[in-house]
């Protein structure tokens, strides 16, 4: 009988812990602040000759350009140029870009800088006329 009494007694109690909202949760305290940005990562990309970036920034620039985008595509051309320094299409449809964007005097520069790279170009007399300023 004290069996049964005891077993009562234990199962009251273990229905009634049970029947107990579970404890709040401890107060989260609110995420730090996040650290200020870091002065390195505003340090400009350093280059190297990667002519794998230099194809796809100047596939990238191709597709702004026929999009109309050619202050992007100026943009894209330049990053092409300065992963690979000899490629010589990136120079000129950079200057193109500039030359579209409304930035004559900008594509000199690029320009000037195809003809030093593929003076024999079949493009190279217009190339001049664009940078002498005649049409």
């Amino acid at each position: 009988m004290k069996l049964i009494v005891t077993l009562a007694a234990m199962l009251t109690t273990s229905v009634a812990m049970a029947q107990q909202p579970p404890a709040p949760p401890p107060q989260q305290q609110p995420a730090p602040e996040p650290p200020e940005e870091d002065e390195t990562l505003k340090a400009p990309k350093e280059y190297t000759f990667n002519p794998l970036q230099a194809e796809g920034e100047l596939k990238v620039g191709n597709y702004y350009f026929k999009k109309g985008s050619f202050k992007a595509a100026a943009r894209r051309f330049e990053e092409a140029s300065r992963w690979n320094p000899g490629l010589g299409e990136a120079y000129l449809r950079w200057g193109e870009s500039l030359e579209k964007a409304g930035d004559r005097k900008g594509a000199v520069a690029p320009f000037t800088k195809y003809l030093e790279l593929v003076p024999d170009a079949k493009n190279a007399e217009a190339i001049r006329k664009k940078i002498k300023g005649r049409p």
